[in-house]
């Protein structure tokens, strides 16, 4: 392995902070005047940092712990709501130049700076906030620790990369993927730990995550069963299972618009003749970017599934930079192009369209509008409470609605609507519930109305062209009394 502190490593500091600190303050600008409404996601993770816990039904906590300490400083504006995204990849960016300036040098370090701080997932997780974007501070620091721990530098520097390991779990599991590329890496002698060293490790991470274990046994496992829910196969074998060669190219072609597509031909490129430092990079990469890549082949995968590729990866492409300086900033550019666009189109989402005329930001349009509308005829026909049974709109009703004095429920699964078994699908169902017998009248949004009403809707929000409503609404006013389970 190579030193822990080369040589050159001494005054990258300062530039990298200038550029990086400099990104991230045009991003929160251009954040400001953002006009997306927040995504189901995004919502959820608001009202997670209202509730906080030790587990929620679809995630680890972290995200909903960050985005409620930004909202109890600055408010729950949108604006705060996001900027822990901008913060944390700002944070990413600078442990990453840390790692580059000890391998590879000063000039290393600023390049690596300034290309995690362009990639394009960067981008989009600095416009909206997200689990991965939280996980890739702590991931990134694990990565820093890991290596020294394999650089000789002891039991303290293997106890800082467990800790940070499972700080990084408790913003989404995928963190623990750094422990498959240690494995990997580890068949290399010069990157295998000590023993003491990788135990230690692995402890610290299991204590970090253990709250979360734990509230997850305390409440029937449901973020493992989400995830279970999320890979199709595991829960419907003789369905699902098979292979779905397109699913697989759709997910490579994919990772060209989260790292970048000059940026991903020249990873690939960096495998061959790699020294020692780009071999222990490509330990952490290669198994995440397989293993996902293999449940894209057989059912399906997000692009994002395979984020923590590209921190390691990152450390392969970008510190090579200082060696062939007009390649980089072609790779830079091409990808700082793409994230300045994703923000610019937000100050004016209607302008980009698809085929149809449809804008391609229309999922994050017209959210806060619908909740507006349904919370207003909840006030005209005197309802006490409302109750949705789409988590979509759930998500935005709490959040547009939470300072209109209205309680607001979450209906029951069709499932489970008659035998009362607890099988919730989402964080509402299972935090929210609507109660048995409602103590006064409320009006429900759903597509059809529970056996007690009788009446036609009150009235049927239309579907709007150009946001994330693609279908009529209909209100129903439920009476009191009424059994919604």
């Amino acid at each position: 392995m190579p030193s822990a502190a080369p040589p050159a490593e001494r005054g990258w500091l300062a530039p990298a902070l200038a550029v990086t600190l400099g990104i991230a303050a045009l991003r929160a600008v251009l954040l400001a005047f953002d006009r997306l409404d927040l995504f189901v996601d995004e919502a959820q993770y608001w009202l997670w940092g209202r509730e906080l816990a030790f587990g929620y039904y679809s995630k680890p906590p972290l995200v909903g712990w960050v985005v409620g300490l930004s909202t109890a400083i600055g408010g729950d504006g949108r604006f705060w709501v996001r900027l822990p995204g901008v913060v944390a990849n700002a944070a990413t960016a600078l442990i990453l130049a840390r790692i580059a300036a000890e391998t590879r040098g000063r000039a290393a370090a600023l390049w690596v700076a300034a290309g995690f701080s362009t990639l394009p997932m960067v981008g989009v997780g600095s416009l909206l906030i997200g689990t991965d974007t939280i996980m890739f501070p702590f991931l990134a620091l694990a990565l820093w620790a890991w290596r020294r721990v394999l650089a000789g530098q002891g039991m303290g520097m293997a106890l800082c990369a467990g800790i940070a390991l499972g700080a990084g779990a408790m913003a989404k599991y995928a963190a623990l993927y750094l422990i498959l590329g240690a494995g990997v890496a580890a068949f290399r002698p010069s990157a295998r730990p000590p023993a003491r060293a990788a135990a230690l490790a692995v402890t610290a991470a299991a204590l970090v995550l253990a709250p979360n274990v734990i509230w997850n046994a305390l409440n029937g496992f449901p973020t493992l069963r989400h995830t279970l829910d999320n890979i199709d196969w595991v829960n419907s074998p003789d369905e699902r299972l098979g292979l779905h060669p397109r699913s697989l190219l759709r997910f490579l072609a994919a990772q060209l618009a989260v790292f970048g597509p000059l940026a991903v031909p020249l990873f690939l490129g960096r495998l061959r003749g790699a020294d020692a430092t780009d071999r222990l990079w490509a330990a952490f990469a290669l198994p995440v970017l397989a293993l996902v890549g293999a449940e894209a082949l057989i059912d399906r995968a997000y692009a994002n599934w395979a984020a923590a590729a590209w921190l390691p990866g990152t450390l392969m492409v970008f510190a090579a930079f200082p060696r062939r300086p007009r390649l980089g900033a072609v790779v830079l550019g091409v990808n700082a192009a793409i994230c300045l666009a994703l923000p610019l189109a937000t100050l004016a989402p209607a302008v980009l369209t698809d085929a149809t005329g449809q804008p391609l930001l229309a999922r994050y349009l017209g959210r806060a509008e619908t909740s507006h509308a349904i919370l207003s005829e909840a006030r005209a026909i005197g309802a006490t409470a409302v109750v949705a049974a789409d988590r979509d709109v759930l998500a935005d009703l709490f959040y547009t609605g939470r300072d209109a004095g209205m309680p607001i429920y979450a209906a029951p699964p069709g499932a489970c609507a008659d035998d009362g078994d607890d099988c919730a699908h989402n964080h509402y169902q299972m935090m929210h519930p609507a109660p048995q017998v409602l103590p006064g009248p409320a009006l429900y949004v759903g597509a059809s109305a529970p056996a007690c009403v009788s009446d036609p809707p009150v009235a049927i929000l239309p579907a709007t062209p150009g946001t994330w409503q693609k279908a009529p609404l209909p209100l129903y006013r439920l009476p009191a009394g009424c059994r919604v389970r």
